[in-house]
């Protein structure tokens, strides 16, 4: 169909299709959300790689419950110690404590300039408002959290975020900011003295790192989950910026006008942001 017809539909074809269905290519996601987002993929994949091969060569007390430091339990009785044996044949960890320690001394500085620009980022632009919990966010997680269990039917209103991703997301930069800070404690115990004593002392520095490690282990899994479950258009957000979404209560009046521009709707604002609609 052409421009022309586009911007200017017959008064028959606007009483007969009062309302209209479109799929609006809606900006989602800046430019710069989504460069820190891919380049922040592949780096706390090594870090989490490399940090398991230096745990692998751990030891407390020496020789006994070698690699396996940490555990879950109360008092004396342990539920499970991390990690089992086929655990580490799956990563071919043993004896590559240099390799891990290698790679973790590379990336983390990456890591450290990627996570200190994203809050950058968020502060300057303004980003961080829609992304900070607000007041109703926790309720409204309990309610997305019963719906994603099947246990109860109808998400909560919500912006571009709702109340589990905004409390989710927030938690992860704060997270990035304790890895950071435990990880120089453990790094330079020395120089960094009064973090390290801030922080209970060296090996409890280590504790906080490593749980800190499993906490974006799982926020890993369980974030892949829920993009595979919301489907290739959430995806797409990421990649490109824009998403789908359907318009079918838009008055055929307004749908002409937006056509006539050509150009997608920004879901903040609802103002054109430059592209194309597509109608249905």
């Amino acid at each position: 169909m052409s421009e022309d017809q586009l911007a200017a539909p017959s008064a028959a074809s606007s009483e007969a299709a009062p309302a209209a269905v479109t799929l609006a290519l809606v900006k989602k996601h800046p430019r710069a959300i989504r460069w820190m987002h891919w380049i922040n993929f592949p780096l706390l994949t090594i870090m989490i790689w490399s940090g398991l091969l230096i745990y692998w060569a751990d030891s407390v007390p020496p020789y006994q419950h070698a690699h396996e430091v940490y555990r879950v339990g109360i008092g004396s009785w342990t539920l499970f110690r991390f990690f089992p044996d086929w655990f580490w044949k799956m990563l071919d960890a043993p004896y590559r404590l240099t390799t891990g320690l290698g790679w973790h001394f590379l990336v983390m500085w990456i890591f450290a300039v990627n996570g200190i620009a994203y809050a950058i980022y968020l502060a300057l632009s303004g980003e961080w408002r829609i992304l900070w919990p607000e007041k109703n966010s926790f309720r409204d997680a309990i309610q997305v959290v019963l719906v994603d269990l099947h246990l109860r039917k109808g998400l909560p209103q919500q912006g571009k975020y709702n109340g589990a991703q905004r409390i989710t997301y927030t938690a992860i930069v704060l997270m990035g900011a304790g890895s950071l800070i435990t990880g120089v404690a453990i790094y330079k115990p020395a120089q960094a003295h009064w973090i390290t004593t801030l922080l209970g002392g060296y090996e409890m520095a280590r504790w906080e790192h490593f749980w800190l490690t499993i906490g974006f282990s799982i926020f890993f899994v369980v974030h892949v989950v829920q993009v595979m479950a919301a489907g290739w258009n959430n995806f797409r957000s990421m990649v490109s910026g824009y998403e789908l979404q359907r318009r079918e209560a838009l008055p055929p009046a307004e749908i002409a006008a937006v056509h006539a521009g050509g150009q997608p709707i920004d879901a903040e604002s609802g103002e054109p942001t430059g592209g194309a609609l597509e109608s249905a």
